[in-house]
């Protein structure tokens, strides 16, 4: 598989897993989760040899802190269910959400902000946008990042392409051009393709290791059924739940510049 290249989740991501994870974070600096005290706004995460990462799957840290991520919301229905199941846990997660049902359901929006969850940007109409020009990328997530503001007040400063779908010089075009990380993952219970709510959660539980980013979607119904076995599970075994921005040392969106072109 070419470094530069990620096609869909759908295709490889699953089988080469490790060799993601050791290919974009060798030698991580981060020896903890949270904020890194010498983080300036508008820093990113950089490698142990100093390159700077442009997409991040796993952060390299013996604490049991895990990042759950759920993709696609908001959803009416199921949504709410989701912050519920998170509210009555204190857990914190991060929501990347597509523009154009950000546009829908505001309210929504701004009530996952409000409950201190994440939100990150998920693209206006989860294109494939590893075949999309530039500037179609940046309309994307430009669109999606001015819904958010409208609903919320604050800029998402993280993003992740739709099916894991984007080149490395893209990453690092929406970085130069956006100051923003992309976001993929280290653990894919693959809940889109329904394979049923005990397998999603036994794929969770199973895979989870101290720096995991967990994918799930906020709307698959056997994923919201089967969410309160898995946290909970993973809660007992001494696990913590933070945000990708923590998990990351990356400073909050609420303090942290994000360009927009003019």
């Amino acid at each position: 598989m070419s470094m530069d290249r990620f096609t869909s989740r759908r295709g490889v991501l699953c089988g080469g897993l490790a060799l993601g994870v050791g290919a974009f974070l060798p030698g991580a600096v981060f020896a903890q989760s949270g904020h890194r005290g010498d983080m300036r706004l508008g820093d990113f995460p950089v490698a142990g040899n100093g390159e700077v990462l442009d997409q991040i799957r796993h952060v390299a840290t013996a604490e049991r802190v895990i990042a759950m991520t759920f993709d696609d919301g908001p959803h009416q229905i199921l949504t709410p269910q989701v912050l519920d199941i998170l509210a009555a846990r204190q857990i914190k997660a991060s929501f990347f959400v597509i523009g154009n049902r950000v546009a829908q359901m505001p309210a929504l929006v701004a009530r996952i902000a409000q409950e201190g969850h994440e939100i990150g940007n998920h693209s206006w109409s989860h294109p494939h946008m590893g075949q999309l020009p530039d500037h179609a990328v940046l309309n994307q997530i430009d669109r999606t990042v001015d819904a958010v503001m409208t609903a919320t007040g604050h800029r998402p400063v993280l993003m992740r392409p739709p099916y894991g779908d984007f080149t490395m010089p893209q990453s690092r075009m929406v970085r130069l051009a956006r100051n923003m990380p992309t976001i993929m993952w280290s653990v894919d219970p693959q809940d889109w393709r329904r394979p049923g709510g005990f397998a999603i959660a036994d794929h969770i539980i199973r895979h989870a290791a101290p720096g995991s980013i967990v994918l799930a979607h906020d709307t698959v119904n056997d994923t919201i059924r089967n969410l309160p076995h898995a946290l909970d599970t993973l809660l007992a075994q001494g696990y913590r739940f933070v945000t990708i921005s923590e998990l990351i040392g990356f400073p909050a969106s609420t303090y942290r510049a994000a360009a927009r072109a003019t």
